[in-house]
């Protein structure tokens, strides 16, 4: 089933199902690409249903321990890899990308995005790095604004590091546990969007704490 407002192309099960023994190396190389420069690939849909397949035995690599060992270290390596390359871009050629343009371009990157981008940062520092992990969109962008900000590399890459390892485990670990369940496995575009709310409980977690401060 195809996940909500998304092409065929890419939905998840579809990409998985289409690469066959080479799904992992794909999903790898899309959640890559997102993490780097381009935010409308479905990355934490494709770590849930690497999660189910798994579950499955549809991707497997030896037992359960050697498969998510594999799982785990190929995803984080190409979410923080992604996210690297997407801190340079940014500081190398960061302003002229989200220049006003139209067509599909603009609307990718689009100048607003660098002020929403930027509140987010001011709101949540550092922190912001993990935060913004869990969120479709905000991921590519944080990481791209964090080098047009020239934010010192030995506190990105700490930063990012811990939200990639974070954000793989949790989506494919919950993929795992989780579809197996009928009601999930056949409702898979609910499910999606599910995850995608409850990983964003932590970072309404944190404005709910910066309101009350601001009240007290």
């Amino acid at each position: 089933m195809t996940p909500l407002l998304l092409p065929t192309w890419l939905d998840p099960e579809y990409i998985i199902t289409a690469l066959g023994n080479w799904a992992l190396w794909g999903v790898a190389l899309i959640i890559f690409i997102e993490c780097a420069i381009f935010p409308v690939l479905p990355g934490d849909s494709l770590l849930f249903a690497v999660g189910m397949f798994t579950a499955m035995g549809t991707i497997a690599f030896g037992g359960t321990a050697s498969t998510f060992l594999t799982l785990f270290v190929v995803l984080i390596l190409a979410a923080v890899g992604g996210n690297l390359t997407g801190y340079w871009v940014g500081r190398l050629i960061g302003p002229p990308l989200f220049k006003e343009r139209t067509g599909f371009w603009g609307k990718v990157f689009n100048p607003k995005y660098i002020d929403k981008t930027h509140e987010f940062f001011e709101k949540y520092g550092a922190r912001a790095l993990i935060l913004a992990r869990f969120v479709p969109l905000v991921r590519t962008f944080v990481t791209l604004i964090a080098g047009m900000a020239k934010m010192s590399f030995r506190t990105f890459i700490a930063y990012t590091a811990i939200g990639g390892v974070l954000w793989v485990i949790l989506i494919t670990t919950a993929g795992f546990f989780l579809g197996g369940v009928p009601f999930i496995k056949n409702n898979f575009e609910l499910a999606c969007i599910i995850i995608v709310l409850i990983s964003m409980m932590p970072m309404a977690w944190e404005a709910m704490k910066a309101r009350r401060r601001q009240t007290s």
